[in-house]
């Protein structure tokens, strides 16, 4: 996925954003990188922090950054933030979302022989594109808007310019942007959470397709929001980090009421309850609370060195931090039923895993309860996950193997309680060797949620969301 961080303020802000850009590295794992302004000269570093985490490589170059505005970016994709020459000014931009069309639009581009000044995986930099997009207009704000208007997908940016911070969030604000303020300074975030530590409070949630420019004085509409906002309701489900709000609902209240949800629709009798760290902790205190049931830790994360296993681009690596950095308690596992709670299951590999490690250790059962609906439909509107094809999805293989086909029946597949959604379900426990199996029913998301569901992207639960 990624995530935005962007501050103006009156006096150096370097630390603020080092700081506000590290906030976001749960959101992604590839580039990491941060620009800023002081008078007319731009300062920008971008490191792979693939293999070491953002702050260890941004640390030891901190010194040689002084300005007053500074945007940065935690970045799954393409390397960010990239600094701009053109007839509005010299600016840079940071980026966070998808473009389905990018093809589309580089060959457009080649047409009016454009060039892209590098490539990243073999095409064109997206967030180029994007600039190039902007740049076609006479204004930051026409640019923003037509930019938005060609990408087809989504797409959230923060511009530094010569003039402050330009914030804008996609079209169906399927990804947040948030300001905080603070005496003499304004910032702009993805996560809400980057700003308690640095003294910011929550100021305003822009709508989607708003357009803010930020100074060291204050904000100013530039673009009113749209009528339509479909956010990503995973961002509560398992994106989000648990102290964020978003849409002025926080995260971890709404998995305390995804796991009483759960509960409620629950009758199976287990000794405890348990959440898959640290994903489905909040699921499972909310499932507990609402059955009474005991909460323990017979998994425990090993934190010091090994970092979250979603978003590395390597299967094998994926499979082996996972295997790594979750520790059996067997005291709390051996001779009893246990109930754990998760965001979800994508592949179900490292669940599959999990299950067998409960077993070894001398489980009686073992019982899993999801926060989300079977994850069915591919994302179409962010870098959801590593997943290359469809058949990656736990769900599509399963439907492929009763149907001969993996696209066949889809909507019965994800109709919760139809015998097609049922049968696929029981498929999928019997894979990964559980004693019951048991995903959240969509209406239940939602209103865990508080959000009416046309304001809900839901897309890769039911296929329904739109452009």
């Amino acid at each position: 996925m990624g995530g935005l961080f962007g501050i103006v303020s009156q006096t150096d802000c370097v630390a603020d954003l080092y700081y506000g850009t590290d906030y976001h590295s749960h959101l992604g794992t590839k580039r990491g990188g941060m620009a800023v302004r002081n008078a007319h000269v731009f300062h920008r570093a971008i490191h792979n922090i693939e293999n070491s985490y953002f702050r260890t490589k941004f640390e030891a170059e901190l010194a040689s950054f002084h300005g007053r505005q500074g945007i940065g970016v935690i970045s799954d994709t393409d390397p960010q933030p990239l600094i701009i020459g053109s007839h509005l000014g010299t600016f840079g931009i940071v980026t966070v979302g998808r473009i389905n069309n990018l093809d589309e639009l580089v060959d457009q581009a080649f047409a009016r022989k454009g060039n892209f000044s590098g490539t990243s995986d073999g095409i064109a930099n997206p967030t180029e594109m994007v600039a190039k997009l902007i740049c076609q207009q006479d204004s930051f704000e026409a640019g923003i808007e037509a930019a938005q208007e060609a990408i087809r997908g989504s797409c959230s940016l923060i511009l530094l310019t010569e003039k402050g911070i330009y914030a804008a969030r996609d079209r169906l604000g399927r990804t947040p942007l948030v300001v905080g303020r603070r005496p003499g300074a304004f910032a702009v975030t993805s996560e809400s959470s980057a700003f308690p530590n640095l003294g910011f409070g929550v100021d305003y949630f822009l709508g989607p397709g708003e357009i803010l420019r930020l100074t060291a004085d204050g904000y100013e509409q530039r673009c009113a929001p749209g009528p339509r906002m479909q956010i990503c309701s995973f961002l509560w489900v398992y994106y989000g980090y648990p102290a964020s709000e978003y849409e002025g609902i926080n995260v971890e209240e709404v998995r305390y009421r995804c796991g009483a949800a759960l509960a409620r629709r629950d009758d199976v009798q287990a000794d405890f309850v348990a959440g898959i760290p640290d994903s489905g902790i909040g699921h499972a205190l909310g499932y507990a609370g609402e059955r009474k049931l005991p909460y323990r830790r017979p998994f425990v994360k090993y934190t010091p060195t090994w970092p979250r296993s979603f978003m590395p681009q390597n299967q094998e690596m994926r499979d082996l931090v996972a295997r790594m950095k979750l520790i059996p308690v067997r005291r709390l596992i051996e001779g009893r039923r246990l109930l754990f709670c998760d965001d979800s299951i994508v592949r179900g590999t490292q669940l599959r895993e999990n299950v067998q490690v409960l077993f070894d250790c001398g489980a009686c059962q073992v019982h899993m309860r999801l926060a989300c609906p079977t994850l069915i439909f591919p994302c179409e509107f962010l870098n959801f996950s590593s997943s290359r094809s469809t058949l990656d999805l736990a769900g599509r293989k399963i439907i492929k193997k009763l149907e001969g086909a993996e696209d066949r029946n889809l909507d019965d597949y994800a109709r919760a309680g139809s015998a097609k959604n049922l049968e696929m379900i029981e498929h999928i426990r019997e894979q990964l060797h559980l004693s019951s199996l048991i995903y959240q029913r969509l209406d239940d998301l939602v209103a865990a949620i508080g959000l009416p569901r046309e304001q809900l992207c839901t897309h890769c639960w039911d296929g329904s969301s739109y452009f």
